[in-house]
């Protein structure tokens, strides 16, 4: 048996009481992340010394006597926020990421985190038991199984107004690989419909960023003509991050929806692998951006591992396009405008159902 994380996000309804209470977890968990950010910085300023979360959880415990508003928010929250600015100076130090940044109050998003001691997060009757909030009003779209245990909770507030908990959690599973001899797709990807498959079907991707585009340039526009930093501009700058949340979430729906599908039909699915850094032709690009194939990717990844399936990737330089499925050979040159791939042994097919072929085999 295997151990395995899983997450499940909820959209949840908290009363104007609790509303506040997480307000002011956000503003303390920020107010802890900036005031030890600052004085990791200054101690590196002034002796060339670096300390670590240990140390710095021991001030924390003498700051909550200076200051009682901390008192009012769940402690583990603070705690976890303390290993978070950790996590950001390991990964800066390993060169994985940028030099952590102090965190605004005007950002968009907001989140804090907090750990499931002694089951003190779970879900009672319909309704969610949280550290401090008590008892918040939760839509169950679906049941987390009795099996899985919760680990880590997030709650986050989107720039709507749309409060959500993100419950990770882990369970033991014995997964059995299908039969992958049959039943199996290629994947080619295809920037204007996702992919096309080994069997002619198409991703048919919505453009949601184009389809919003229009309206999101006229919003962004306005942004830029307001003072930064003004009242006026934040509440601009609110308008464009709903817009940004809804082209976001209609994207991952679609393809949670799509990825789902072809999971159940399929044993096994071959698809390409993608050096999406490397797409730098402007529309490509954009188009790649709009389908988030580097997303999808992931979700059929994570699926496929819980069904029993396989998703294959080929080699990364593998000349899927300029190569003929039906005799093998590869043409030295393919242009981007060549929708058609002929060859010298009398195939005449689309360029990405051909590829498809390749990858398939």
């Amino acid at each position: 048996m295997k151990k395995y994380n899983k997450a499940f996000k909820f959209r949840i309804l908290p009363t104007k009481a609790q509303e506040i209470l997480i307000h002011k977890t956000f503003g303390s968990t920020r107010l802890i992340y900036n005031m030890f950010l600052d004085k990791r910085i200054k101690l590196y300023e002034s002796e060339k010394k670096s300390t670590a979360y240990n140390a710095q959880a021991k001030e924390l415990t003498s700051l909550k006597k200076e200051l009682e508003f901390l008192k009012e928010v769940d402690s583990m929250s603070l705690q976890i926020t303390l290993k978070n600015l950790d996590k950001a100076f390991q990964g800066f130090f390993k060169k994985i990421t940028k030099y952590p940044k102090f965190k605004s109050k005007r950002n968009t998003k907001k989140s804090y985190s907090t750990n499931n001691v002694n089951n003190v997060i779970r879900i009672e009757n319909g309704r969610l038991k949280f550290p401090k909030l008590k008892c918040l009003k939760i839509k169950l779209h679906r049941l987390v199984p009795n099996t899985h245990k919760i680990k880590l909770a997030t709650i986050s507030c989107e720039p709507n107004g749309a409060y959500y908990v993100s419950l990770l959690t882990e369970f033991q599973l014995d997964i059995k690989p299908v039969p992958n001899d049959n039943n199996i797709i290629g994947l080619d990807y295809f920037s204007k419909e996702l992919f096309v498959s080994s069997e002619n079907q198409r991703g048919h991707a919505p453009k949601f960023y184009n389809k919003y585009h229009d309206k999101l340039a006229k919003e962004q526009r306005i942004l830029a003509r307001r003072t930064k930093g003004s009242n006026n501009w934040y509440k601009q700058k609110l308008k464009v991050g709903i817009l940004h949340s809804k082209i976001k979430n209609s994207r991952a729906d679609y393809l949670h929806k799509l990825s789902k599908k072809l999971i159940d039909k399929y044993n096994a699915i071959c698809i390409e692998d993608l050096d999406l850094k490397s797409i730098k032709i402007k529309n490509l690009a954009k188009h790649t951006f709009d389908n988030a194939w580097g997303m999808f990717v992931l979700m059929l990844e994570y699926k496929s591992i819980f069904s029993g399936k396989q998703v294959i990737k080929i080699d990364r330089y593998y000349p899927s396009s300029k190569t003929c499925s039906s005799c093998s050979s590869v043409k030295s040159t393919l242009k981007l405008d060549e929708k058609i791939y002929s060859c010298n042994c009398g195939l005449s097919i689309d360029r990405d159902l051909n590829a498809s072929y390749n990858i398939l085999s």
